[in-house]
């Protein structure tokens, strides 16, 4: 086995597009937790250019992870899996995430809320369910932005239960079984015809909650995407299937993200004036294609570099899952610090991008410095230089 380098990179943008997509949410006029007063739907085209895959790109990451984790350190798996997902959750919802709730009942209360932050926080430990609009009540506490982690642990779970309970050679007969099927263009329709069912049956029955339990349609689609990865890891032909298919994949998701746009923001629908039915059906195919050959090209293209290392690259590896529990927090934050100096939006953007990363970066500095918060943000209780075997390191929240 070798380091799949690759998967680092792709980890990596796929974090950085997050932090970009998050301070998008700023500005559009989809429902956060802090809105800017220049909120309109100019940006959303370009907020939906990574919104069909970049979540889903990550679970199949993870699958992947979870397959070499398996095939090289698999006792203590869960074990040690828990420890760099849980701990930093319930880190995460004690001290990082109620800032951004503070400031959305600060923003969104009706009537407003003058209380303190350490008047909130109470409440916020306390569970306090009266932070109510026509919506509904703000549900406390919240992961929020964390939300991937408790998904992320459960999907391990059900890897690990599959390692664990199938007879002897299942397991390797369903990846070969899995290889032979995900070959040549059933690289790109399989996974294809598996999201768009979930779409189709799913989307309008399960609201996206990111509460775990009732978050169906989610599930079918992320636990379908981490599963892949971790039955196709080790197939030869899928991998190559992907590189040679690369530009038939980038041409498909091109064409499916214009559809996308333009029979939404430019054919005169919105939220009050729908599609009809069929075009409604039609658009959720074309979620589908564009979420997994958005994938397939990404992976494709990325493949020839798979043996790519770098001082940079190993750097990154590791800042990462530290950058991305802090980095909704830090934008929220920032964001409602500088509304009242009335900073262009296109301005204002561009230094909650760079603020971002440059804050999130400095606290990696300071935390991977302290054996007390290293565990805390998913990283091991002391730095290690990481080896070419370990692949599992390279692929999800590091086997560190």
């Amino acid at each position: 086995m070798t380091r799949r380098n690759d998967l680092d990179w792709l980890r990596v943008i796929a974090f950085a597009l997050l932090v970009i997509y998050h301070v998008g949410m700023y500005y559009v006029s989809w429902d956060w937790h802090v809105k800017s007063p220049a909120a309109n739907i100019a940006p959303e085209p370009f907020m939906l250019l990574t919104s069909p895959w970049r979540m889903s790109l990550l679970f199949l990451i993870s699958g992947v992870a979870t397959a070499y984790m398996l095939q090289s350190r698999p006792q203590g798996l869960l074990r040690r899996r828990s420890r760099q997902l849980l701990w930093p959750l319930l880190f995460g919802m004690l001290l990082i995430v109620p800032p951004q709730a503070y400031y959305q009942v600060v923003e969104q209360l009706p009537g407003g809320y003058d209380g303190s932050y350490w008047t909130f926080y109470g409440k916020y430990l306390t569970g306090y369910h009266g932070f109510c609009d026509a919506d509904g009540c703000l549900r406390l506490p919240t992961w929020n932005h964390l939300w991937f982690l408790p998904y992320l642990w459960c999907y391990t779970l059900l890897a690990w239960l599959l390692w664990r309970l199938l007879p002897d050679g299942a397991l390797q007969g369903l990846r070969a079984a899995c290889g032979r099927v995900l070959q040549g263009w059933g690289a790109l329709w399989v996974p294809v015809v598996i999201l768009a069912l979930a779409r189709l049956l799913l989307v309008t029955r399960f609201e996206q909650s990111h509460a775990l339990v009732d978050d169906w349609y989610n599930h079918a689609q992320y636990g379908a995407v981490f599963l892949i990865g971790f039955l196709a890891a080790f197939s030869t032909g899928f991998w190559q299937s992907l590189q040679r298919l690369r530009w038939a994949a980038l041409l498909l998701a091109a064409i499916t993200y214009a559809l996308l746009i333009y029979s939404w923001y430019f054919a005169g629908y919105n939220d009050d004036n729908t599609p009809p039915m069929w075009l409604r059906l039609c658009l959720r195919v074309a979620w589908a294609v564009d979420q997994w050959t958005a994938i397939a090209a990404l992976l494709g293209f990325a493949y020839r570099w798979r043996a790519a290392d770098s001082p940079l690259l190993r750097y990154l590896t590791l800042a990462v899952f530290p950058l991305y529990i802090l980095h909704q927090t830090v934008i929220v934050v920032l964001a409602h610090q500088l509304k009242p100096l009335h900073i262009p939006a296109g301005w204002e953007a561009a230094l909650l991008i760079t603020a971002t990363f440059a804050l999130c970066l400095v606290a990696y500095e300071l935390i991977k410095r302290s054996a007390l918060l290293r565990p805390l943000f998913g990283l091991r209780a002391r730095p290690e230089v990481p080896s070419v075997d370990q692949v599992a390191g390279a692929t999800a929240y590091g086997d560190r």
